[in-house]
C-alpha cells in the first residue's frame, strides 16, 4: 500500500460498513480513519470527536460556505460531511486515510482526489440487507423502506468504483480488505 492515500470506503445503509472499518482498523492503527461532521443528533454511545463531530445546520452551513469541507451530503434529512484539513494534513505526513462516506460524497471526491482508491461495499442480496436493518432496532418501517429503495439506487452505482467487496461473512471480507490495500489485489 502506497502511502499518504485516500481511500473511499461506501455502501448502502446496513451494508457493515462500520462494522467492517471498526475491525478493520484494530488489525491497522497505521491507518487513519476521517471524523465526519454530522447534523443530526448522537445515538447512544457515540462520542464526540471520535464517532462524529455533532454541529447545528447553522455551523454545517457555514463550514460548506468556506469550503472546510471535501464533500458533504444530506442522508435521511441529516448533512454529513468531510473536514478537509484533518485528510489533507495526514495525507502530506505520508499516511493513508479512509473516508467512510455517502454515495454522493463519494462521487464528490472522485473529482477533487481522481487518486482515490475507491470502495464500493456490497451485500450479499437485498433480502440480506432488508435483515441487517430490521435487526439493528433503530429504524421504524417507513424509515427501512426509505433506506432500502435508497439502497437500491446506491447499487446501481457499484459499479463506478475501482472495487466492489461483497460483504457477506465479516472474516472473509477483513482478509479481501487486507488483500486489496496492502497487496494491490481484488
Amino acid at each position: 500500500m502506497q502511502n499518504g492515500r485516500l481511500i473511499v470506503l461506501t455502501g448502502p445503509s446496513g451494508v457493515g460498513k462500520g462494522t467492517l472499518l471498526s475491525s478493520f482498523l484494530q488489525h491497522h492503527p497505521e491507518l487513519v480513519l476521517s471524523v465526519s461532521v454530522t447534523t443530526r443528533s448522537p445515538r447512544p454511545g457515540e462520542v464526540e470527536g471520535k464517532s462524529y463531530f455533532f454541529v447545528d445546520l447553522d455551523k454545517f452551513q457555514n463550514m460548506i460556505e468556506s469550503k472546510e469541507l471535501l464533500e458533504w451530503a444530506e442522508y435521511t434529512g441529516n448533512f454529513y460531511g468531510t473536514p478537509s484539513i484533518p485528510v489533507i494534513e495526514n495525507i502530506k505526513q505520508g499516511k493513508s486515510v479512509i473516508l467512510e462516506i455517502e454515495l454522493k460524497g463519494a462521487r464528490q471526491i472522485q473529482k477533487t482526489f481522481p487518486n482515490a482508491l475507491r470502495i464500493f461495499i456490497l451485500p450479499p442480496s437485498t433480502a440480506e440487507l432488508e435483515k441487517r436493518l430490521r435487526g439493528r432496532g433503530q429504524d421504524l418501517d417507513e424509515a427501512i423502506a426509505k433506506r432500502l429503495q435508497r439502497a437500491n439506487e446506491e447499487l446501481e452505482a457499484a459499479k463506478e468504483f475501482d472495487i466492489q467487496l461483497v460483504n457477506d461473512n465479516l472474516e472473509d471480507a477483513l482478509q479481501n480488505l487486507d488483500r486489496i490495500l496492502f497487496h494491490g489485489k481484488k
